[in-house]
């Protein structure tokens, strides 16, 4: 079969024929349709993520149909479409996942190929509503934005919330779902246009957090959130305890922007303030994430589509973030 292979770090990925995998038990084959770039792609072929094995084939989101099973008991699953949950294994305590969980596409090979091999509890039957396209960009960022925005952050119709960083795969699920649900939006971005189109899906409001100050015109135009989405981290967390309403909760998955150094313990003691951290989620989260997206009819924010062959001209999108929304590559018709 053919399929996207990162050979080492900082090293192009390339279209390479490798054997076909074989179902082992209780697993299953999915022939690939169509799969999706996360920034954990883009890490990884970095050098800079845990665990890491070259060559290895990338890939967590994928959507296709099911191809061959081993066990008996998962032969109703074959011929059907389906999506993948790309996280293995969690483990019995929904608060955390267990020293067993994994995510597809390392250490075990992933999605960006004619077929992957998973286990038959990863599979979901794919939203009827969807292209193979669309619903191939869901499940890592559906399932972080979920868990986020929901079990985390408690997010409820009337919520006011703010998402940083507009423009990622993550940030956009997180910002569909919560104004599926009725939630009251607000976006930063380093891009007016990006603010721009948030505003297009749903967003009240956005504000350029290049801007001098720009936590302060958020103050001024509101009476603070209830819940903050955020994915940097770094120095600029510090201006969220300032944003957040009285008990309100911070909810991160992502320090792109490095460590949080400058907290002020008075202000978020005295304001009883909930920081939360999270990634990924759990199975049943999966399924009501997918149940939320399916009751909302709501479409993923799409960037590009390309052929595998592309594969290294679509990653490298992400250099400067200028995507909005997921980049897909199509496996198969």
């Amino acid at each position: 079969m053919r399929a996207v292979i990162c050979v080492d770090k900082e090293q192009a990925l390339s279209v390479q024929e490798t054997p076909m995998p074989q179902a082992g038990p209780g697993e299953v084959v999915v022939k690939i349709k169509a799969a999706a770039f996360n920034h954990r792609d883009w890490w990884i072929q970095k050098g800079m993520y845990a665990g890491l094995r070259y060559p290895i084939i990338l890939g967590s989101d994928g959507c296709g149909v099911v191809h061959a099973v081993h066990d008996h008991a998962d032969s109703f699953w074959v011929g059907k479409e389906v999506i993948i949950n790309p996280g293995m294994h969690w483990g019995n305590d929904p608060a955390f996942h267990a020293s067993t969980f994994k995510i597809l596409g390392l250490p075990d090979d992933g999605t960006f190929a004619e077929y992957v091999k998973v286990p038959s509890s990863a599979l979901y039957p794919k939203p009827a509503y969807l292209s193979h396209t669309a619903a191939a960009a869901i499940p890592l960022a559906g399932l972080t934005g979920y868990r986020a925005l929901f079990t985390k952050g408690q997010v409820k119709k009337g919520s006011k919330v703010l998402i940083t960083g507009i423009g990622g795969g993550v940030a956009l699920m997180v910002l569909q779902m919560a104004v599926a649900i009725g939630a009251e939006v607000y976006v930063t971005s380093s891009s007016d246009e990006k603010i721009n189109k948030a505003i297009q899906l749903g967003a009240k409001m956005g504000i350029n957090y290049t801007i001098s100050g720009w936590h302060k015109l958020f103050q001024s135009a509101t009476d603070g959130f209830d819940v903050i989405i955020d994915s940097a981290a770094g120095d600029g967390f510090k201006h969220f305890i300032d944003l957040a309403k009285l008990g309100g909760r911070i909810v991160f998955f992502g320090g792109t922007q490095g460590p949080i150094s400058t907290l002020n313990p008075q202000k978020i003691f005295w304001k009883h303030l909930q920081i939360l951290g999270t990634t990924m989620g759990t199975p049943d989260e999966f399924a009501s994430m997918v149940k939320l997206f399916e009751q909302h009819q709501i479409q993923p924010v799409v960037d590009g589509v390309y052929p595998m062959e592309q594969a290294e001209q679509a990653i490298r999108k992400m250099d400067t973030a200028a995507q909005f929304g997921k980049i897909v590559l199509q496996i198969a018709d």
